[in-house]
């Protein structure tokens, strides 16, 4: 599966093709969560018996912001985010009604462009993956052009009419970095930083520039200025999922970690395969954790550059997200058997100390 920080591990996915070839359906279902009802659960109980095509239809004939096809979209959209990130949802869900709504939009998108090359049929036949990467790749521009093909289309056509200074390079470019997972397509070894941070931006630091035309900027800020703390929290979160997966990525043959550092800290991939927690490695881990650190302070430099209402959402999802960092080193390093995650309720105790460090941070 893609590494993209949007990416839920515990799923199964399956997708297939339309016989016209511009359309493209991703059903997922996930495993070991028996009451979800997945991407097409979701879809059916909310359309409630209705003709998805007839919903669009009358969305793109009356084009009304308050229409049903448009509360139906937008309310899919929440239920994968809530299903697949519970922690991306919880940030988000202290966002302003309307700005929320678009950040799940984007959100679906992620997920959606992430089941396609994580596809069984994806992984069986690549032709088949570049030719569905092509026609999802039409289909960004049909979403910018205002020409939906579904109601998770819908959604992103409308943020994007909300928001028109949205850029479409970026949602490209994590296209470029999904592919960059696909065996005998991607790559899995990355010889060093400067390898790893363009896979980082690709799948996790473009979500910074997607969502920040949405955020606003605070007066006296520009975007471009907020752009660089926005890739970093992406850069941040992404690395976070790498240390967090260490094990998992190894038992798929998988190392996201730079080749030149393993080797400056004295050890080998044999080592790595061992799922030894040795000194070195131990030492290694600190620095790899320091690093990750340091990307979350870059990015709360940029929390004051935001629109005020923006701000405690953004603030909570990088506290949230970090603690990931703590639990590894409460765990010993352990990130070959021991997977770092936080509990609901320790989620909930981060959400004051998160206002507090804001407020104090914008006066």
């Amino acid at each position: 599966m893609s590494k993209s920080v949007l990416s839920k591990r515990v799923v199964y996915l399956h997708a297939t093709s339309a016989e016209r070839s511009y359309e493209v359906e991703i059903f997922t279902q996930p495993r070991n969560l028996k009451t979800s009802p997945g991407i097409t659960g979701i879809m059916k109980e909310a359309l409630g018996g209705v003709s998805e095509s007839s919903l669009l239809q009358d969305s793109l004939e009356y084009d009304e912001r308050s229409s049903r096809a448009l509360q139906i979209a937008y309310k899919r959209c929440e239920e994968v985010t809530k299903l697949f990130s519970k922690t991306f949802y919880m940030g988000t869900s202290l966002m302003r009604k309307d700005a929320r709504e678009n950040v799940w939009a984007i959100y679906a998108w992620c997920r959606r462009t992430d089941d396609i090359v994580d596809s069984p049929r994806a992984l069986l036949n690549r032709e088949s993956l570049k030719n569905d990467l092509k026609v999802w790749d039409h289909r960004l521009d049909d979403i910018w052009a205002g020409r939906p093909v579904d109601l998770f289309d819908l959604a992103m056509s409308d943020t994007v009419k909300k928001y028109p200074a949205m850029d479409l390079q970026p949602y490209r470019d994590m296209i470029a970095g999904m592919v960059m997972d696909v065996p005998g397509l991607g790559v899995d070894r990355y010889n060093n930083f400067d390898e790893l941070y363009l896979y980082c931006y690709r799948v996790a630091g473009t979500v910074g520039m997607m969502t920040l035309p949405i955020l606003g900027t605070a007066k006296g800020y520009s975007v471009e200025e907020a752009a660089k703390p926005a890739v970093a929290l992406g850069i941040a979160l992404q690395l976070t999922n790498i240390l967090r997966d260490v094990g998992e990525d190894l038992e798929r043959g998988r190392i996201y970690l730079p080749l030149d550092e393993i080797k400056r800290f004295g050890l080998t991939e044999d080592d790595l395969f061992r799922c030894e927690v040795t000194p070195r490695y131990i030492e290694f881990m600190k620095f790899q954790i320091g690093r990750a650190r340091d990307y979350y302070k870059l990015a709360e430099t940029g929390i004051p550059m935001l629109a005020p209402d923006a701000r405690f959402a953004v603030q909570a999802s990088l506290d949230l997200y970090s603690k990931i960092l703590d639990v590894i080193e409460r765990n010993e390093y352990d990130n070959f058997r021991k997977r770092a995650y936080t509990t609901k309720l320790e989620k909930l105790s981060i959400l004051p100390k998160s206002w507090i460090k804001m407020s104090q941070n914008n006066k």
